[in-house]
């Protein structure tokens, strides 16, 4: 079970679309834990979430961690299709329980109370590909796996080879 879900694609396209959605999500949720980017931290972030959309402390810490934790994983490739998959859940229900109201597009203009779904259409569909198809050519994700299938002492080199695939293979010398 654990191949299957560090299993991917080997196409660099998906390590491109993996940090990029990595990257988007660890910085807003960097900004809801930490304070960091201009977020106003966790008790800010439990308090508006609880008293202005409504939202359970519990699920608001779900929704954090989906996010800091998620994008983190994304952005190094590890355990890739979890992360994609808890960041698509936690933005599907942004878009249904905060965000539908306000229409499509994001609020550049300042003149609606809140912003549309279309930021969180395009995390949805990063997050899918990644949940089909893996982390990519370079992630932790593949050097795992590619361990995982290697027997044993076969190469000395295999992990770096995983990571960086120009990187030569090494062999242990012979015994003879």
């Amino acid at each position: 079970m654990i191949a299957e879900l560090l299993a991917t694609d080997e196409d660099w396209v998906l390590t491109v679309a993996r940090i990029i959605l990595g990257m988007a999500l660890f910085a807003h949720g960097a900004q809801k834990l930490l304070g960091w980017f201009g977020g106003h931290g966790l008790s800010a972030t439990l308090r508006t979430f609880r008293d202005q959309l409504g939202i359970p402390t519990p699920l608001t810490y779900l929704a954090i961690a989906a996010e800091f934790f998620g994008g983190l994983g994304l952005i190094v490739g590890l355990f890739s299709r979890i992360a994609a998959m808890s960041i698509a859940i936690t933005m599907v229900v942004a878009m249904v329980t905060v965000h539908l109201k306000y229409g499509f597009f994001m609020n550049w203009f300042g003149d609606k109370q809140g912003h549309g779904i279309e930021y969180h259409l395009l995390a949805i569909a990063l997050a899918v590909i990644v949940v089909v198809h893996g982390a990519g050519a370079f992630s932790l994700d593949r050097a795992l796996y590619r361990r995982m299938a290697s027997p044993p002492g076969n190469n000395i080199g295999l992990e770096l080879n995983s990571i960086i695939p120009f990187f030569p293979r090494m062999r242990p010398a012979s015994s003879s």
